[in-house]
C-alpha cells in the first residue's frame, strides 16, 4: 500500500523545509505555498519550487492572498513600515506579523486536503524560539483543527501537525541536518532577495540557530554575523 497523502505548507523558509522532510518520512506530499505581496515573494516562491523538486512532491499549489497586502498592517506587506532590524522582543508582537495570515493558509490547505483526500496538514510553525506571532501558538492550531472537524464532510479526517513548534532554532537546524534538508534552497530574510540582510528578526533567529547547532549557514548575507565568504 502507498503512503497516505499530506498537504505541507511550505513558505520556502528553513522551518517549513525541515517540516517537509519530517512529513516525507511518512507521507506522499502535496506542497502548498502562499503569495501575499510579501517583500521577498519572488525568492520565497523560487525556494518553494526548489524544495518541491527536492522532496518529489506529487502535487503543488500556489495560492494568491494579495488581499493581505491590501489590508496591510505588516512591515512584510506595507513598504511604508520599516522591517525591524533587531532581536525579537519577548512579549511583543513584531511589525512583521501579518494579521491572521495563518488562518488564510490553513483554510486553503484544508480545502485542498479535503479534495485530495489528504489525512494531514503539516505546518512549520515555531513558538518556543520565534518572533512570537499569535497565529503560531499551539492552541491556535488545536482550535483550527476543531474548526476543520466542524466545517468539513462528516467522513473527512484531517489532522494539523506542527512537528517543530516547540523546538529551538538550533534544534531545528540539527534535525534538518539529520534529514538532509537542503538549507541552501531555503530563504528566511524579510527584506533581501539576492542577499539576506543579516539584521532583521528572521535573519537573526536563523543565524542563531545555525550558530547553536555549530553548522555553517549556506546562504549569502549582506551584513551581520553571516556576512562575508
Amino acid at each position: 500500500m502507498s503512503s497516505p497523502l499530506a498537504v505541507v505548507c511550505v513558505s520556502g523558509g528553513m522551518d517549513s523545509g525541515v517540516t517537509a522532510a519530517i512529513a516525507a518520512a511518512e507521507h506522499r506530499l502535496a506542497f502548498l505555498h502562499a503569495n501575499y505581496g510579501q517583500r521577498t515573494e519572488e525568492r520565497e516562491l523560487s525556494c518553494f519550487r526548489l524544495l518541491a523538486d527536492h522532496f518529489h512532491a506529487e502535487h503543488t499549489l500556489v495560492v494568491d492572498f494579495t488581499t493581505l497586502k491590501a489590508i496591510g498592517g505588516s512591515s512584510l506587506t506595507d513598504e511604508s513600515l520599516p522591517v525591524r532590524e533587531a532581536e525579537p522582543q519577548e512579549g511583543v508582537v513584531p511589525t512583521s506579523y501579518v494579521p491572521f495570515r495563518n488562518a488564510h493558509l490553513l483554510s486553503a490547505a484544508t480545502s485542498w486536503a479535503e479534495v485530495l483526500g489528504a489525512i494531514a496538514i503539516y505546518v512549520g510553525a515555531v513558538w518556543e524560539d520565534s518572533s512570537g506571532y499569535p497565529d503560531c501558538r499551539p492552541q491556535f492550531y488545536r482550535a483550527f483543527e476543531e474548526a476543520i472537524r466542524l466545517g468539513t464532510r462528516p467522513e473527512t479526517r484531517i489532522e494539523i501537525r506542527t512537528p517543530v513548534i516547540s523546538l529551538t532554532k538550533g534544534e531545528i537546524v540539527r534535525r534538518g541536518v539529520e534529514l538532509g534538508v537542503p538549507f541552501e534552497k531555503t530563504w528566511s530574510c524579510y527584506q533581501g532577495q539576492d542577499y539576506a540582510c543579516g539584521v532583521c528578526e528572521s535573519c537573526r533567529l536563523r543565524l542563531r540557530g545555525f550558530a547553536e547547532a555549530a553548522v555553517r549557514d549556506p546562504l549569502p548575507y549582506r551584513a551581520g554575523p553571516g556576512s562575508g565568504p
